[in-house]
């Protein structure tokens, strides 16, 4: 630690009792690499205009970079500079997941998440999943977002699995990414006798709006269409419940290890101004979180907490929503489907393999089970039960030992 250097912040650490104790130095560099926060590199990298993490660590760092900065810069270049995340040099700040644009499993296999905005999806979009799933014998879950997960796809099978969906209008989900995951929603008035608002609609335009968008961490919404909450809205890191007259904005919230219930932003506003507060919202937590720092910890960091972030966002009180506002434009403005772009591009294609010197060979250790219909990888399910013994509902003693029981013959009947 260097006292005095301003990427060193001083924490006191006597709690009145005895002589005072000295103040606690705690690092805010990103890393060794940076001895700046993520919060400033962020603003150097805006002002500057750099556009390569070479430039970067040149210029306001030292060494090759490492598993922290690199992709936190990556992700910075994303926001700021747009481009494919698997461009020229920012392919190989990518962590394993970006790196091959899908979730890497526990067995080596990866699994495949195709966007469904606001969790609708047609009947014809649902065949072409199912077929998808059934030819490539992956296994297939609906997630907590109200997404089709497919697993146990291997590196070489993506790109075969991604054209079929792509050439059936899907797009990348980015469940690998340190972006928006999805927009949940209810019915809303579409379907529901309770519903005040078309929560659908807004959901779908929600999630297409910011798509893509790279963050500091994972971000998740969801819109509920009236005050019974079904899209369980305030689990969410900005999520809107719809009023009679609008919608009310919550923030900060997630699931996780601390589950945290979002708290109250704005209330009834209309369709326009809740779009333009929540752009704000996320570009001002984009530029100033720490690394890997949900919204919940991020608003209860800052100074003055969520009456603070309402004056900044709301009533512009840094100066800073135009700029904000130019920021979100641009990432509406720029969106394009990173798979759709992979496809085609026959130089990034030829990272989708498993042998460099044997294009299109499966790995021979990537093997599955069968467990209750359904394809597993091999390790977990070898030698196991295939119930878990607790919750085997198989005929039981429930009323004490079994009594012996004698025919009527027996008892001279």
């Amino acid at each position: 630690m260097h006292p005095g250097r301003d990427d060193v912040r001083v924490v006191r650490a006597d709690a009145g009792h005895g002589p005072p104790a000295c103040g606690v130095e705690v690092s805010t560099a990103l890393c060794e690499h940076f001895d700046r926060s993520r919060a400033e590199l962020y603003e150097i990298v805006m002002a500057t205009g750099l556009r390569t993490f070479s430039s970067i660590v040149e210029s306001h760092g030292r060494g090759r970079g490492c598993d922290v900065c690199k992709p936190a810069v990556a992700s910075m270049l994303a926001t700021l500079a747009g481009g494919h995340v698997l461009d020229g040099e920012a392919a190989t700040l990518q962590d394993t997941n970006d790196h091959f644009l899908a979730n890497l499993q526990r067995n080596g296999t990866y699994s495949v998440v195709p966007r469904l905005p606001g969790g609708e999806v047609t009947g014809e979009g649902l065949i072409v999943i199912g077929e998808i799933a059934r030819d490539f014998g992956l296994y297939t879950k609906i997630t907590g977002g109200q997404r089709i997960d497919m697993f146990g796809a291997r590196v070489e099978q993506l790109p075969v699995i991604w054209r079929r969906l792509v050439d059936a209008g899907f797009e990348s989900g980015h469940a690998y990414g340190k972006s928006l995951r999805t927009v949940k929603s209810c019915v809303g008035t579409d379907w529901c006798r309770y519903g005040v608002q078309d929560s659908v609609s807004l959901a779908v335009a929600l999630e297409l709006r910011y798509r893509g968008l790279r963050s500091p961490h994972k971000l998740k919404s969801g819109v509920s269409g009236c005050a019974r909450e079904c899209a369980e809205a305030r689990s969410k890191d900005f999520g809107v419940i719809a009023t009679e007259t609008g919608w009310n904005l919550y923030v900060g919230g997630n699931g996780g290890f601390t589950p945290r219930h979002a708290e109250l932003l704005a209330a009834d506003l209309d369709t326009a101004t809740l779009v333009r507060t929540i752009d704000r919202f996320l570009m001002f937590y984009v530029r100033t979180a720490d690394r890997l720092q949900r919204t919940a910890p991020w608003i209860e960091g800052l100074e003055g907490g969520l009456d603070h972030l309402r004056e900044v966002i709301m009533e512009d009180s840094l100066g800073v929503c135009a700029s904000l506002d130019e920021q979100m434009a641009r990432h509406v403005a720029d969106y394009a489907d990173e798979w759709a772009a992979v496809l085609q591009d026959p130089e990034k294609l030829e990272r989708f393999t498993s042998f460099v010197n044997a294009p299109g060979a499966p790995d021979p250790s990537v093997e599955f089970v069968d467990h209750r219909g359904h394809r597993v990888p091999a390790g977990m399910k070898q030698g196991q039960p295939t119930t878990v013994p607790e919750l085997d509902f198989g005929p039981r003693v429930i009323g004490g030992p079994r009594l012996p029981v004698r025919s009527s013959r027996e008892v001279g009947v």
